[in-house]
């Protein structure tokens, strides 16, 4: 079967740039246009050049920056002075483009335009002549094309075709269509239009209703072979056609539209990312193909068939469109495969029993914690190894303490024989009050040397860890470490870890008992 190219016009520096709070200087926008060469779209729409000096300097940097690789695009209205700005913005570039076009909604040409029909072809007319004049390659919009009569709009695109046309741009302006609609609206064109088979038709969706990929999608099996679209999906209001869901619906359903695009996939995510962080714009992380959650899989159930074969719950490759991977988000609702497959990515290859341990460590974590990173599984596997052989092992420990107040605190510890004791104590701060607690339970006469803490991961949320040194009364030095979300529990571990260290060490071996 053969497959048909769909053009990729990408107006992420044009309309997407009319994002609130997402303006662009020159160098920023040949950055971007830099990106979108490598990414291999069709056509650039590089600005508006009557809106504003910045815009005209763009259109012509990026005429001069982009060469023969791309159309270079610029917008107007239909009026004579927007087109021949346009066309001196576009005298740099090798293959320039005016799009000019006028709306042809009952709303627009009653309430913004003040115009009948037949004068709104006249200046469709005029406009598509004038620019024909002035480049050799014209696109026509008419604007609110999803809310307008389909009559009038065929009479429209005819005589914009007729006047010079070679693409001409069918917007859903308000997102007010839906994918049968505006499916048929492209159908309906090649079946009313003369001359339509001789040029590029091409759709440009807006979100408001969410419909903007479904519609554009839709166009495209209706036989439109161009895709108006942005980076991220940004724009007016609710945006635009998001460039990278198109691409890759187009690429992963090939057989069933029957067309592809040239863009190169893998470098969608990099570009996914630039854009984000010149515009000050986030994406969100459920955003599809460039979303930080894309390829996240944070459920036990999903993690299990991912780990066996990814295509069951992928149906993109991440590598297709430049993500490192799929990613196992280890949490409350991971499942026992997903925390066995990560340690075996960090080296860490515990025994049945330790993994035991170390399981319901990570479960009591992941209670507490919305994600377990990295640095958390090496804290809670190097804290089960050290309670391998403990003499004293801390079971609760309870902490008051505030300004007015002494902190005080309960502790209750288990012996190597079973026996639960318990005892209190007061200090000069929580810390030190659970030291003296622990100290009055072990009887072991210690000097305090070291006191360190450090956050093992990022957030409110995180991990701590904690460092003890003691010194024991024959100048030997000890160390011991804890890791707990709450400090306190982790000062109170690393003491305890230091203070079993210390009394292992005199124990008599064995062969002396």
């Amino acid at each position: 079967m053969a497959t048909d190219i769909v053009r990729i016009f990408d107006t992420t520096l044009r309309d997407g740039e009319q994002s609130p709070g997402a303006s662009m200087n020159t160098g920023e926008k040949l950055e971007i246009a830099r990106q979108l060469v490598r990414l291999g779209v069709d056509v650039i729409e590089a600005g508006f050049p009557v809106s504003s000096p910045g815009d005209f300097e763009s259109v012509r940097a990026i005429g001069l920056e982009v060469g023969d690789a791309v159309v270079v695009c610029a917008l107007s209205r239909a009026v004579e002075n927007d087109i021949r700005v346009a066309a001196d913005a576009l005298s740099t570039s090798k293959r320039p483009r005016i799009h000019t076009g006028i709306g042809v909604s009952p709303s627009h040409l009653r309430d913004k335009l003040r115009i009948d029909e037949a004068t709104a072809v006249e200046r469709a007319v005029a406009a598509v002549k004038l620019a024909r004049s002035l480049v050799g390659d014209v696109e026509f919009y008419a604007e609110d094309a999803g809310r307008a009569d389909p009559a009038f709009l065929y009479r429209m695109i005819e005589a914009a075709i007729a006047a010079g046309a070679t693409v001409v741009n069918i917007p859903d302006t308000t997102g007010y269509t839906y994918p049968e609609e505006f499916g048929a609206l492209i159908a309906g064109l090649h079946g009313n239009v003369a001359g339509i088979e001789g040029v590029t038709v091409s759709v440009h969706c807006h979100n408001d209703l969410g419909m903007a990929t479904a519609n554009a999608l839709a166009g495209v099996k209706a036989g439109a072979r161009q895709v108006e679209c942005t980076i991220n999906g940004i724009g007016e209001r609710a945006g635009n056609t998001a460039l990278e869901e198109v691409v890759m619906a187009l690429r992963q359903r090939s057989a069933y539209f029957g067309c592809d695009t040239r863009i190169d996939a893998h470098n969608i995510t990099r570009l996914s990312r630039l854009v984000s962080k010149i515009t000050g714009i986030p994406v969100q992380p459920n955003k599809a193909i460039v979303g930080a959650n894309a390829f996240a899989h944070s459920s036990g159930i999903h993690q299990d068939g991912v780990l066996k074969e990814r295509s069951t719950y992928e149906i993109i490759d991440p590598a297709e469109v430049g993500v490192g991977g799929s990613s196992i988000v280890l949490s409350a609702r991971s499942g026992r495969h997903a925390l066995k497959h990560r340690l075996g990515e960090l080296n860490i290859v515990p025994s049945d029993a330790e993994f035991d341990q170390v399981y319901q460590q990570f479960l009591a974590l992941a209670d507490k914690k919305k994600e377990v990173f990295d640095e958390d599984l090496e804290a809670l596997v190097s804290d089960s190894e050290r309670a391998a052989e403990e003499v004293y092992h801390l079971q609760q420990v309870h902490v008051t303490c505030g300004d007015p107040g002494i902190p005080t605190a309960t502790v209750e510890l288990i012996t190597s024989a079973g026996e639960h004791v318990i005892d209190a104590s007061y200090g000069d701060g929580p810390v030190d009050a659970v030291c003296n607690a622990i100290n009055r339970i072990v009887g072991v006469p210690v000097e305090m040397i070291e006191f360190t803490v450090q956050s093992v991961t990022k957030g409110l949320d995180a991990l701590g860890e904690v460092a003890f040194r003691v010194r024991s009364e024959d100048g030997r030095v000890f160390t011991g470490r804890g890791a707990h979300s709450d400090i306190i529990v982790a000062s109170a571990k690393a003491y305890i870890n230091a203070l079993n260290r210390m009394l292992v060490s005199v124990k008599p071996s064995v062969s002396e008992e």
